[in-house]
């Protein structure tokens, strides 16, 4: 099993940035990919972004692209998401996720741990 633990949330102005980490501990060797997703209130979970364990290759969402980027530091099994020219409407609770290899990372239901959120808030 893979313990996952963000941290990074915050409150923001609209233009501003955050970076959220996401530290892998455990059985970090069935990872395949670490994701995020967001669920904003009253609304379903979304994908935002997801990284490759193996390959590095990087996978976003269409709201991400361009705004938020992923990484990692393999030394410390931590990804991260750097958000800048953050919305209002990126407020939500975000969740770090570990998919297997091979998986679809667009997709939540092939992540099989999760950490437990962070909030994310962004005033405008």
């Amino acid at each position: 099993q893979v313990q996952l633990v963000e941290s990074g949330g915050g409150l923001v102005q609209a233009g501003g940035s955050l970076r959220l980490s996401c530290a892998a501990s455990g059985r970090t060797w069935s990872v395949g990919a670490l994701g995020w997703f967001r669920q904003a209130p009253g609304k379903e979970r979304r994908f935002v972004a997801a990284l490759n364990w193996r390959s590095s290759t990087t996978y976003y969402s269409d709201s991400a692209k361009g705004r938020f980027t992923i990484s990692r530091d393999n030394a410390k099994n931590t990804v991260y998401l750097q958000m800048n020219n953050l919305k209002p409407e990126d407020t939500a609770v975000y969740y770090c996720a570990k998919a297997p290899e091979g998986s679809d990372y667009y997709r939540q239901f092939e992540y099989d741990s999760w950490g437990q959120g962070t909030q994310v808030t962004v005033s405008s």
